[in-house]
């Protein structure tokens, strides 16, 4: 392990790569990533990046957004297959063909889109969100516009809560956060009495029904560092993101909500990022994002939604 390590971390030096990795990756990635976020922040931090080469340790569409906002890098994902099941349930084609007939029955819409998505579908969309600033663009959209919000129905939802604007929903969700288990978590709570519950906007309402914070993921750890004295915390997101924050507040205590089909609920997509693979892509320069024509239109949208 050591010594893998250590490959990477002179191939990295010797090819003038950075490395950022999301908050859901393995902790050995997220240790030896030059910066470590959440989809909005890693946006942003590959903007500044000044090496030739950005390795995305995370899923195709964050590769994706990072080549749109980086068209002189070489920008590199460890695994081309790993994908993001909420990308996949908004095909660009299906969300072209629905918002022309929104438009042939004379409705009057904007369409709000997770950043969880293809640059395809960015490329049809008129904002773009992250879980951290949702809430904000929302409230940018004209109050005679609807809204269409792709692809996540459950942080629509949620977003329909907290600004009071109705929305048309897109039949999406996220494989981690759709099946934490319920029961287990009410058991977790009155196992742990005073313990906080911290859940993801992507998680259903169900969920987030018995949580005292609902927050994407820096959300979350903004608000661990408001508790100074050890707490316990029931965590409904993708178990690595445990690791940041054991990493950062040790003195608190953190426990998982299993999923209703297995004790572990991580992202298998997240998951083929190895650091085998992570070598070889350095080593090899490949697989290589590259430039798609849908991706001029999806850098205007994301730099007006992400960067201003």
């Amino acid at each position: 392990m050591n010594d893998i390590i250590k490959e990477i971390q002179e191939l990295k030096k010797q090819k003038k790569a950075t490395i950022l990795a999301h908050y859901y990756q393995e902790g050995e990635i997220q240790e030896i990533a030059d910066f470590n976020g959440d989809s909005l922040a890693l946006a942003r931090a590959a903007t500044k990046v000044e090496t030739p080469i950005i390795v995305f340790c995370g899923v195709h569409f964050m590769a994706e957004t990072a080549k749109i906002l980086n068209p002189s890098k070489k920008v590199l994902l460890p695994d081309l297959q790993a994908g993001c099941s909420l990308a996949d349930s908004c095909p660009a084609d299906k969300l072209a063909r629905y918002q022309e007939m929104l438009r042939i029955n004379d409705r009057k819409f904007q369409t709000v889109t997770y950043i969880n998505s293809t640059a395809a579908v960015k490329s049809l969309s008129d904002w773009v969100v992250t879980s951290g600033n949702a809430e904000n663009i929302v409230k940018k959209v004209p109050a005679e516009m609807e809204i269409l919000f792709v692809p996540d129905r459950h942080l629509g939802q949620y977003l329909e809560e907290v600004t009071g604007r109705k929305m048309i929903l897109w039949d999406g969700a996220c494989m981690v956060h759709e099946i934490f288990s319920l029961g287990d978590l009410l058991a977790m709570k009155k196992k742990l009495p005073s313990s906080m519950v911290l859940a993801h906007p992507e998680c259903p309402a169900n969920i987030r029904a018995y949580s005292e914070f609902v927050g994407g993921t820096e959300a979350m750890l903004n608000k661990i560092a408001t508790f100074k004295t050890p707490t316990d915390f029931i965590v409904a997101t993708e178990p690595n993101m445990m690791w940041q924050m054991e990493n950062r507040f040790p003195q608190h205590r953190y426990h998982p909500v299993p999923g209703i089909t297995c004790a572990c609920n991580k992202c298998p997509h997240m998951g083929r990022n190895t650091l085998e693979n992570l070598r070889d892509c350095l080593i090899n320069e490949t697989p290589e994002i590259v430039w798609d024509p849908c991706f001029d239109r999806a850098k205007e949208v994301l730099t007006r939604s992400l960067l201003n």
